[in-house]
């Protein structure tokens, strides 16, 4: 069974028209689509709601929608599976998430991880082909869209729960693939945590393990068997020209004498994609295994994370304690994040600082206070 696994595919204002019109080689280019229509099994994470009507929810960031007749550019891609565990599906509430599921239904593009409640969600989605079966596990980590004992939305990562379904799964399957939407956007290495959960999944039974969400290339790891992807990047997203968003890896997934990986870099033009070429390829995919070597160094992701932290600790600075004006940012970053520390010093106590740590690090403070910020 030959698969093709992309990441993000959202029609934007500048390219709806191609979605509309199922123009799948204007969209991401002729030699790219012959490889998506080849594979036994396209996979795409679906990234958007799709629904003609406007009810978005309250939320931090933006509320993507795109309309429904933009299924006619996924039939035209040859999408045969669309992952909706993701921190978008739920964007327009409960409607637009029933409206991307009958949407996919009738377009005959099956879909894992989301549905009207939490048990509808978890189900996996088993790929077959001759004696030869993948399942497939969809999951996100929690921001607004995810679902409930009785409340519709994405399948939310609880390691607790998804480790044993992926145990339970491979039981039935001869590969198990889980598609798991976390880590930090424009962020290229896991977070010591992030490792741990997908090394968790390998040990579990996952053969590969995808990370889809930082909108960025990131690198990989090979571990008890297993393959992680820590980064996919985009497939087909024209939001934003921070240089992350620029590139993608589109995974060629063959389950021929085990379950081996191509990676094929795709680069933005314009509002679509196309299949990068020569030493632009070779560029793309050098960075990549160079950053996978990175992190089997001693120390590497745990150091490179504590400066990633420093360098976005003004963020959440902002959030909670008030924004800072233009000469604080600067003066923080020429320290290397230490300007806002201080300014924090200032502004609570020792022991107010234990607190928040505190409160933040253990889960039952952290669980209680989230039900306050929710619905105080």
């Amino acid at each position: 069974m030959k698969l093709m696994i992309g990441a993000d595919v959202v029609p934007t204002k500048a390219n709806t028209a191609l979605f509309e019109k199922g123009d799948g080689a204007g969209l991401v280019g002729s030699e790219l689509l012959s490889l998506l229509h080849q594979a036994d099994a396209a996979v795409i994470n679906l990234e958007v709601p799709l629904t003609d009507h406007q009810t978005p929810i309250e939320k931090h960031g933006p509320a993507l929608r795109a309309a429904t007749s933009c299924i006619a550019g996924y039939k035209a891609l040859g999408i045969t599976l669309a992952a909706a565990a993701n921190n978008h599906i739920l964007d327009q509430g409960t409607e637009g998430l029933f409206s991307t599921i009958r949407v996919l239904d009738e377009a005959g593009i099956a879909h894992v991880g989301a549905g009207e409640n939490l048990a509808e969600a978890a189900k996996p989605y088993i790929l077959q082909k001759g004696d030869v079966s993948v399942g497939v596990i969809a999951c996100a980590e929690h921001e607004f869209s995810i679902a409930g004992e009785k409340r519709p939305g994405a399948n939310p990562f609880d390691p607790l729960t998804v480790p044993d379904q992926v145990a339970e799964l491979k039981k039935n399957c001869d590969h198990v693939i889980v598609l798991y939407h976390g880590g930090k956007e424009l962020y290229r290495y896991p977070s010591p945590q992030l490792q741990k959960t997908c090394r968790k999944l390998v040990e579990k039974g996952a053969d590969l393990v995808i990370c889809q969400h930082s909108h960025c290339i990131g690198c990989e790891e090979k571990y008890q068997g297993g393959r992680i992807i820590y980064g996919q990047g985009n497939l087909l997203f024209d939001l934003d020209d921070h240089e992350c968003w620029l590139t993608g890896l589109l995974l060629e997934v063959d389950t021929e004498g085990g379950l081996n990986v191509t990676y094929h870099p795709v680069v933005k033009n314009g509002h679509a994609v196309r299949l990068a070429e020569g030493a632009e390829a070779a560029e793309i995919l050098d960075a990549f295994r160079a950053r996978g070597e990175e992190i089997r160094k001693d120390g590497f992701i745990e150091e490179n994370y504590r400066k990633f932290a420093a360098e976005m600790f003004h963020v959440y600075e902002n959030a909670v304690f008030g924004k800072r004006g233009f000469a604080t940012k600067v003066l923080n970053r020429l320290s290397g994040g230490r300007y806002y520390r201080r300014l924090l010093k200032k502004k609570y106590t020792k022991a107010q600082r234990i607190a928040l740590e505190n409160f933040i690090e253990c889960e039952a403070h952290r669980e209680l206070w989230l039900e306050g910020l929710k619905n105080g």
